[in-house]
């Protein structure tokens, strides 16, 4: 069992983002993350990197703005959606395979209203800079999308590059797309089916969850193998940023193996 273990309380941390910085995995279509250092120590004797980005690199939280317009951004999200009971479900897919809303029902039992959900497909194992990882993924159908609205959940979190399935997406023929050149004949060799017609709402999962006030986060990783099936204290907090739309997170587990699942008071001063 991975995670970081606090002395004094013996609460367990563990890591559920993938390692960002540059040369981290883009979506097709989106400028990569550059970065410099500024100041140097050899220099200045101190440190300061600059940096040029799109928000929705690596293990990053959306907010409804990023898809509803006057949705609110990163900063206006409710503490009670970014931090709370979490719960990690582990629902293995394949390529270009979908989360059902029958998926969803075999964990009815376990999701709660206002739980920060994570939906494990295990296509964190090929986060890359690969047309594998951004065009052959699973996603989430919108009936699955629904079925989380109605549980009232507070957030959900996916290890995949994208909520919805590739072929709903800009990356399929969607929307400006495709933004990757060659996945609509390899899903049509692939398949024997046509996008279109098995993909024909431009991010619709997506969609219903944000507007619904649902966050999304997208690339999970880390060390989340280690917690598929089990309840955890969830941690998500992005920037205090009232216009965004997304930003980088770090999502962590946190677990007690004592079972209390409390914060203690701590020592007076």
């Amino acid at each position: 069992m991975s995670g970081y273990t606090e002395a004094a309380s013996g609460l367990v941390f563990h890591e559920l983002s993938h390692e960002w910085g540059h040369g981290a995995p883009s979506l097709p279509g989106f400028d990569d993350v550059v970065m410099y250092r500024s100041v140097k120590h050899g220099q200045h004797g101190v440190m300061a990197h600059r940096m040029r980005m799109v928000m929705h690199s690596g293990t990053h939280l959306n907010s409804p703005l990023h898809m509803i317009q006057q949705g609110i951004g990163v900063g206006d999200i409710a503490m009670e959606r970014l931090f709370g009971n979490g719960v990690v479900l582990d629902i293995p897919k394949g390529q270009w395979e979908l989360v059902t809303a029958a998926d969803l029902d075999a964990f009815s039992d376990r999701v709660n209203e206002g739980d920060l959900v994570v939906i494990v497909t295990g296509w964190h194992r090929k986060y890359s800079d690969s047309l594998e990882y951004f065009g052959d993924g699973p996603g989430l159908s919108i009936e699955a999308a629904e079925w989380l609205v109605a549980k009232n959940v507070g957030l959900v979190a996916v290890d995949t590059p994208q909520v919805d399935h590739p072929l709903a997406t800009s990356l399929g023929p969607h929307r400006g797309g495709p933004l990757m050149n060659r996945l609509v004949a390899k899903y049509q060799d692939g398949t024997g089916k046509d996008p279109k017609v098995e993909h024909p709402v431009w991010n619709g999962a997506h969609k219903v969850l944000l507007s619904a006030g649902i966050p999304t986060i997208e690339n999970v990783g880390g060390d989340v193998d280690d917690m598929l099936g089990k309840t955890a204290l969830m941690h998500a907090l992005p920037w205090n940023w009232k216009e965004g739309d997304a930003c980088p997170v770090r999502l962590v587990a946190i677990t007690d193996p004592n079972g209390n699942y409390r914060i203690d008071a701590g020592a007076a001063a």
